[in-house]
């Protein structure tokens, strides 16, 4: 058994209170679950406006879909019009 773990650091420049980020986190959130069939959270800076951590996880049995997924989560995420990816980190236990 395969795992995959990111946290994706983001910035919201057009996010202007806690509505407004809410809005395209749970957007993208329910983009990554439905798409890439991944668990996903916020895990960090709940209370600022800007700035959002979200913490993906996928499970396998081969190591290769466990890289594909991570990769469609990345396409996602990079292509979310309102965020911009500050940091990626990723693991495969």
């Amino acid at each position: 058994m395969f795992v995959g773990i990111v946290r994706i650091e983001l910035f919201l420049p057009g996010a202007a209170s806690l509505k407004d980020k809410r809005s395209v986190v749970r957007s993208l959130k329910e983009r990554i679950r439905h798409r890439v069939q991944a668990a996903v959270a916020e895990v960090d800076h709940q209370d600022l406006w800007q700035r959002v951590a979200l913490g993906v996880s996928v499970v396998s049995g081969e190591r290769r879909q466990i890289d594909e997924k991570l990769q469609a989560v990345r396409n996602l995420v990079e292509s979310a019009p309102a965020a911009q990816v500050l940091d990626w980190q990723e693991q495969c236990l």
